[in-house]
């Protein structure tokens, strides 16, 4: 066997590039955000996720001592963000908010991303609180009379959701399947246009988060139930789906993550930020606007949920009929 002998002089320098390299990441930790953070939201501006989003970049690039830029890029089901962190750096500056629907389109579609490899499941913050709305001046007034309408005109009843395979749009497919109607779905990017289409007549009724909270508190528009295990507080005499007899229950968890592989010590960082910023009065005050609760999950929580709602997805996908081949 060939035995290697190292001079003094090049034992010094191999030493000394050894050391710069285990103090790098330490190093670049203490810099760390030297320029703004990008946090994408796969949803529309002006949307309730795009709102609550903004107040945890401000809050939570606060809390880093440097700032932190909302990104929207909205489509494919609120999956566009993370396609986007495949191929971005490991280097915690290129965020995204996490929603439940990257779970479950995979089982549906063929997808630029695995949820279960290409991502760090930094921290879960909220939910959503889902509902189906009406236009204020619309016959339908209840879910019974949806259910009476869509059964006296088969495939008629339009409704819009933030799209195909979102959980606005499964949970309502749920409901029609027990209920025995036929409803239309029309997909949209997000909140902010899918409210545009029932307000203008487009679509008879929207399933969605509660973007559409302002417009039923204005008047504009008519709740006729939510999804939750449970009422909301802020519209306590709505019914639940659940407790109307359809046996169908949707509580949205949702947080950030970023791409594979970054420094454990990095991602208690931003993590620390983002907790933090679950006690800002600003971030508090957004939520409570949508009626979102906290639903706070560490990162080891996080990733754990993500591994289970990966598994529980498919089998609701496939129970469904809407599995890909």
């Amino acid at each position: 066997m060939t035995q290697y002998k190292l001079s003094r002089r090049d034992f010094l320098k191999t030493s000394a590039a050894a050391s710069a390299t285990l103090a790098f990441p330490a190093i670049a930790q203490q810099a760390y955000p030297s320029r703004p953070i990008r946090l994408i939201c796969p949803w529309p501006a002006g949307g309730s996720t795009d709102v609550v989003m903004r107040a945890f970049a401000e809050s939570a690039g606060k809390a880093l001592g440097g700032s932190m830029i909302v990104e929207n890029k909205p489509g494919a089901g609120g999956t566009l963000g993370a396609i986007e962190l495949v191929n971005a750096r490991p280097d915690g500056y290129t965020l995204s908010q996490l929603p439940l629907g990257i779970f479950r389109i995979p089982h549906m579609q063929k997808v630029q991303f695995d949820p279960m490899k290409d991502l760090t499941y930094i921290a879960c913050l909220t939910g959503y609180t889902f509902g189906i709305v009406v236009r204020s001046d619309s016959p339908i007034k209840s879910i019974k009379d949806l259910v009476d309408y869509a059964k006296a005109n088969p495939g008629k009843l339009t409704y819009g959701s933030t799209g195909t395979g979102t959980t606005p749009h499964l949970v309502v497919e749920q409901f029609a399947r027990r209920a025995g109607i036929k409803m239309m779905h029309i997909p949209f990017k997000g909140n902010a246009d899918g409210m545009q289409a029932v307000l203008g007549g487009h679509v008879m009724a929207h399933s969605d988060a509660t973007g559409w909270g302002p417009h039923v508190d204005a008047g504009r528009c008519r709740l006729l139930a939510t999804y939750g295990s449970k009422r909301t507080v802020r519209w306590p005499n709505v019914p639940t789906l659940q407790e109307l007899g359809y046996q169908t229950v949707s509580d949205s968890p949702f947080g950030v993550g970023g791409p594979k592989g970054m420094d454990p010590a990095l991602v208690k960082r931003i993590h620390d930020a983002f907790q933090k910023s679950l006690q800002d009065p600003a971030v508090i005050a957004t939520l409570n606007k949508y009626d979102q609760p906290v639903i706070y999950m560490d990162t080891e929580q996080y990733t754990k949920f993500a591994k289970d709602t990966f598994e529980e997805e498919k089998q609701t996908i496939q129970s469904l009929g809407l599995n890909r081949a």
